[in-house]
């Protein structure tokens, strides 16, 4: 935070989507064309703060001045003034609301639909518990951040209850049984509450905008999505926000947030993040807009929530963030009893040097103040404890925090994550289904799980030997799990996969322990990390410890509690066993990259960058046809065949009756493209599915020959 009356770099408060797009709307035509140009004029521009104010010098006559409200963010049109002539239709305001990152904007409140709009003759429709009962809770409201991790995620409701739009109107007003009289004061029979419903009206009319607002960023692609097109699906999201569609609301956000991170210069590009994004949102859109029953394309709310009783927390291990937007921090992750996860996140701007100095940095949970390290390695106990839906711990009022033991890997709660096999682990990470699973797109914390909302996103714990290295990366063999794996000596490896750092800066002590351990094949560790989605068999490792019941492993200090963290703990050479076996030699690990699916993945992302016009380019000459008739000879007919349409709909032009190009229909490319999209998801997944094999448990009959040839990638099939 700045002190008051400073001039800083250009940091301004977020604000709520309907802000801006109203802003917007209110531009003349030629106002409008000039929009771009002006925000990205404020790039150089230095903003001053003075009593919670933000100002913006526009000009010499030009002031604009924004006034957040005590949740930190712009939620009213009247919080952003200017002080020109033509305000509050101006260019300045409009461009500085548009330089403002975008606000996660509080849930809406359930909205009273009139029956004329409803399927079905006299149909009336009342908020789920209107009565005084479902009045919200004031004194937990959730904070608004600028911060794409404070998104309300889709996903099943923690207490439950379904939201208003999701009970038809049969559900309500249920006659009673014929010739049978009602008796006083009894309620009418009511189907099952899981009893699945389709949209309302309201939120088909809405998915509509939300699909013909998404269809024209597609057409225009990265480059020619601007800040016109950006309020225009700003407006299509709060209009879901209205109707109750929390997840087409959460997708437009996350599409926006992507698209001003590809059109900024100075930010890294996330084009993977972005499609999956678009894909995302034109889905449950499409979906939507057909009247599509499925629950989990609504979405739920998704608030703070108290669990009951006291949490008894182990320490697991620290994890460094670097993210945009120049922040840096770090992330503790924690454990409890019922194998649920938990984290203590203190990210702030501050870049990579701030992520190298957080590890050892203060945390404080109200009055308990303690540092990251310490909690790692041992435990918490907190009372009247408030988690976000992200898995978060918060420190709001009433919380109470005390210190406990922690406790080894091989011990209690975190001695169960390394008891499931890595192919297990991977099989729920990677789900082949879009919509309508819990551990699909549904389900973003990625747990598989729809009990588990409101907790982190678990780790992935495994029993490794290294073989080998490449380039940072190292090749291991998953060991067998359970406490006898090394009872009758040597055991036998399995399937060889790779090990990534899941940071390479220099600020941080990835590389210099993944140097340390490359160097010494035949190690065998215990390994804590994720799944790299964008890489088949890779796991990006966090933290690593001794293996139980052999000596080739690590010999870590005591205070250490038997695990390093592999972005803060340096790993010496005292930390290794003086004599190590040599292992079997590894053979080849795919990648997804060397199977004919990055050439659908390449018309995919040309198509989100570059529009309609780039994709309709790329897909005429003899390249083209080579690469559908590559996929056709791998068997990947069905994708041979889409983008091959792709092509033909995005150069059709269609003719009025003068004979003149009338222009594109955005609707038909969108469906094309959503079509190839979703294939390409599928297909990535089932491949990913078949590079994570199972352990062997049989013994060998022969060691392989070292010489052998390598074995030909899996085969891929039409998913």
């Amino acid at each position: 935070m700045t002190r008051s009356g400073t001039t800083t770099p250009l940091r301004l408060p977020p604000v709520a989507p309907e802000v801006f797009a109203s802003a917007v709307e209110s531009l003349t035509t030629r106002l409008r064309g000039r929009l771009d140009a002006a925000v990205e004029a404020l790039a150089a521009t230095p903003v001053t703060t003075e009593g919670g104010t933000f100002g913006v010098r526009c000009g010499e006559d030009a002031l604009v001045t924004l006034t957040p409200d005590p949740s930190g963010a712009v939620t009213d049109t009247e919080q952003a003034h200017c002080t020109c002539l033509l305000a509050p239709r101006c260019l300045h305001r409009a461009a500085v609301l548009g330089a403002c990152p975008v606000a996660v904007t509080e849930p809406a409140r359930p909205v009273v639909i009139a029956p004329s709009v409803l399927s079905g003759p006299g149909a009336a429709v009342q908020p789920t518990g209107a009565g005084p009962s479902a009045e919200p809770d004031r004194s937990a409201e959730p904070d608004r951040s600028s911060q794409p991790d404070r998104i309300a995620e889709p996903d099943q409701p923690a207490d439950g209850v379904r939201p208003a739009q999701q009970v038809s109107p049969a559900e309500r007003d249920r006659p009673t049984e014929p010739n049978r009289p009602a008796a006083p004061g009894a309620e009418p029979t009511r189907p099952p509450a899981d009893a699945p419903t389709g949209p309302s009206t309201a939120q088909i009319r809405a998915a509509v905008g939300v699909w013909t607002a998404a269809a024209a960023v597609l057409s225009a692609g990265t480059a020619g999505t601007g800040a016109v097109l950006q309020a225009e699906l700003l407006r299509a999201a709060h209009t879901a926000r209205l109707t109750g569609l929390h997840r087409a609301e959460a997708a437009a956000l996350s599409v926006v947030r992507c698209l001003r991170t590809a059109r900024d210069p100075y930010s890294p590009g996330r084009l993977a993040e972005l499609v999956a994004a678009l894909r995302e949102l034109l889905l449950v859109a499409h979906l939507l807009k057909a009247g599509d029953p499925e629950p989990a394309l609504i979405g739920a709310l998704r608030r703070n929530h108290r669990p009951d009783g006291s949490l008894r927390l182990y320490g697991v291990c620290r994890e460094p963030v670097i993210g945009p937007d120049d922040l840096g921090g770090v992330v503790t992750h924690l454990l409890d009893d019922d194998g649920r996860w938990y984290t203590l996140r203190d990210v702030q701007p501050g870049g990579p040097a701030r992520a190298g100095r957080a590890g050892t940095a203060l945390v404080a949970i109200r009055s308990f103040l303690s540092d990251h390290f310490r909690v790692s390695r041992g435990g918490l106990i907190i009372s009247g404890a408030t988690v976000s839906p992200e898995g978060r711990l918060l420190a709001e009022r009433g919380v109470r925090a005390t210190f406990a033991a922690g406790r080894p890997w091989t011990e209690s709660a975190p001695a169960t994550v390394f008891a499931r096999p890595l192919a297990e682990s991977a099989a729920v990470r990677f789900p082949a289904a879009l919509v309508g699973d819990p551990g699909g797109a549904g389900d973003h914390e990625g747990t598989g799980d729809p009990e588990s909302a409101g907790y982190a996103r678990p780790l992935i714990g495994c029993d490794v030997e290294i073989t080998a290295t490449d380039g940072e990366d190292l090749l291991v063999r998953e060991l067998p799990c359970g406490g006898d794996a090394f009872a009758d000596g040597r055991p036998h490896p399995g399937a060889p996969f790779r090990l990534t750092p899941a940071h390479s800066h220099p600020a941080l002590a990835h590389t210099a322990n993944f140097r340390q351990l490359g160097a010494r094949p035949g190690l065998r560790i215990r390994v804590l990390g994720r799944l790299d989605p964008d890489r088949v068999t890779t796991l990006r490792a966090l933290a690593v410890g001794p293996v139980p019941g052999t000596e080739a492993t690590l010999c870590l200090p005591d205070d250490w509690q038997g695990r390093a963290d592999l972005g803060y703990d340096l790993l010496l050479s005292d930390h290794f066993p003086p004599d190590i076996a040599a292992p079997s030699p590894p053979t080849t690990s795919y990648a997804v990259g060397d199977s004919p699916l990055w050439r659908v993945r390449r018309l995919v992302e040309l198509a989100v960058t570059g529009g309609r016009r780039i994709a309709a380019e790329s897909t005429r000459g003899n390249d083209h046809d080579g690469h559908a008739a590559v996929l056709r000879r791998s068997g990947l007919v069905t994708g041979a065949d889409l983008i091959t349409a792709l092509g033909a709909v995005a150069g059709r032009r269609s003719l009025d009756v003068f004979g003149r190009h009338s222009g594109a229909d955005p609707d038909q490319y969108a469906t094309q493209w959503l079509a190839m999209a979703v294939y390409l998801a599928a297909a990535e997944a089932n491949l990913r599915h078949g590079t994570w094999p199972g352990h062997e448990h049989t013994e060998p009959t022969a060691p392989p020959a070292p010489a052998q040839t390598p074995p030909p990638p899996p085969a891929i099939h039409d998913p």
